[in-house]
């Protein structure tokens, strides 16, 4: 954990470095300051870095809180003050879509890993799923019991029936995703994922009233055609794969919605203490809502399902690991979702999908058919265009 913590501080020093070069503003650096305070053991000491026209310090108090203090000067060319630039770029932000790219990719391998050796699409993707979850409840629960590691919430029971709306579409998507995977090759199951902005357009325009742009709109013809290209000669296409794709698109997109109005609902915040606490707490609800669903349509074959956990290493190994890796990377999606929105999440969530669908296709042997590569290059552009089209076109305001 000292470990992580001191990289991101290193990584804080050369993002000031890097502040007066790239025009990066300073609520980009200071924003730091909320996600790593809480992992720092009680302390004392000043780190200081400065340079020539910026300067920022670092003070490590005994009160466990990270004080990140930047103080930027423009730098004179020409007689005239250099601005930030109109697209500053974030830096701790990046940093979080990297650690939750890395994370998404080594779960789509052990993932798919686990699904082979526990039989495929006739195996037991509701039971790895449910059991994905419930590997990830016993870490967060870890960090809880652990010394110096995260500080249990102290939630009430009208905080958890709040909970509930996330907990339930966070076990549907994750569910739906992996019998997706199970159905059909892995990045199949991505390119048809690629299409989620569709489905958050949607649901923020006419559920959440959170209005989309008409050039947003106009881009997501592009991103579904994209996607229907990459599928017109996928080797390993199955109906099943798709449609539970498509569910699992819209729980996702509403898990989204759902969690943003949780983290804005007053009070709770404070009382779940931390973005960790609070996927903890949404992960151990959706295993418990997970276990008679898959307990319905897999019980019966439970003990099977346990003798090739015993037996096979291949399923075991890999069901934890892709259990842990799930649940590290989605707490880290968490940690941007609370920096940005539902439909960027979304928008970043298809990004982050080329490289899991080119990288999972090489390590595990699945098809890159010509065709399936430019549906995914045209998908993956529309969701590019999607994410910039209003700071092309920005609306008149009058």
């Amino acid at each position: 954990m000292r470990v992580i913590c001191s990289a991101l501080v290193i990584g804080a020093a050369i993002c000031s470095k890097l502040a007066s070069g790239f025009g990066v503003p300073n609520s980009a650096l200071l924003a730091l300051q909320k996600n790593v305070a809480p992992f720092f053991p009680r302390q004392g000491g000043v780190a200081t870095s400065s340079r020539t026209g910026a300067e920022s310090t670092i003070s490590l108090t005994d009160d466990k809180r990270l004080s990140l203090a930047l103080n930027s000067e423009a730098v004179a060319s020409g007689g005239s003050s250099a601005k930030s630039s109109g697209l500053g770029i974030d830096i701790p932000l990046l940093i979080f879509f990297g650690l939750w790219y890395l994370g998404n990719y080594y779960y789509n391998i052990t993932n798919k890993l686990a699904l082979k050796a526990a039989g495929g699409a006739t195996g037991f993707p509701l039971t790895i799923s449910a059991l994905q979850m419930g590997v990830g409840c016993l870490y967060g629960i870890f960090l809880w019991l652990a010394p110096d590691a995260r500080k249990a919430p102290t939630v009430t029971l009208d905080d958890i029936v709040k909970m509930l709306p996330v907990a339930f579409c966070y076990a549907g998507a994750h569910c739906a995703s992996v019998f997706s995977f199970s159905a059909g090759s892995v990045s199949f199951g991505q390119i048809v994922k690629a299409a989620e902005p569709a489905f958050a357009a949607v649901l923020s325009q006419f559920v959440y009233n959170k209005r989309v742009s008409k050039a947003k709109w106009l881009c997501l013809p592009i991103v579904i055609g994209g996607v229907i290209l990459a599928s017109v000669n996928e080797l390993d296409f199955a109906w099943s794969a798709l449609i539970s794709a498509c569910i699992a698109n819209m729980f996702a997109a509403v898990r989204g919605n759902e969690n943003k109005k949780l983290m804005e609902t007053p009070g709770i915040k404070d009382r779940i203490g931390s973005v960790g606490n609070q996927f903890a707490l949404t992960s151990i609800l959706g295993f418990l809502m997970s276990i008679p669903f898959f307990l319905a349509v897999e019980g019966r074959r439970w003990p099977e399902f346990a003798q090739a956990f015993k037996t096979n290493k291949a399923v075991s190994a890999n069901l934890i690991a892709s259990g842990l890796w799930f649940y590290g990377y989605n707490e880290v999606s968490t940690m941007t979702l609370k920096k940005t929105g539902a439909v960027t999440q979304s928008v970043a969530n298809t990004a982050k999908r080329v490289i899991v669908i080119v990288g999972v296709a090489l390590v595990l042997g699945e098809s890159l058919d010509p065709m399936k590569l430019v549906g995914c290059a045209i998908g993956i552009g529309g969701v590019f265009l999607y994410s910039i089209i209003d700071k092309l076109f920005p609306k008149s305001e009058e």
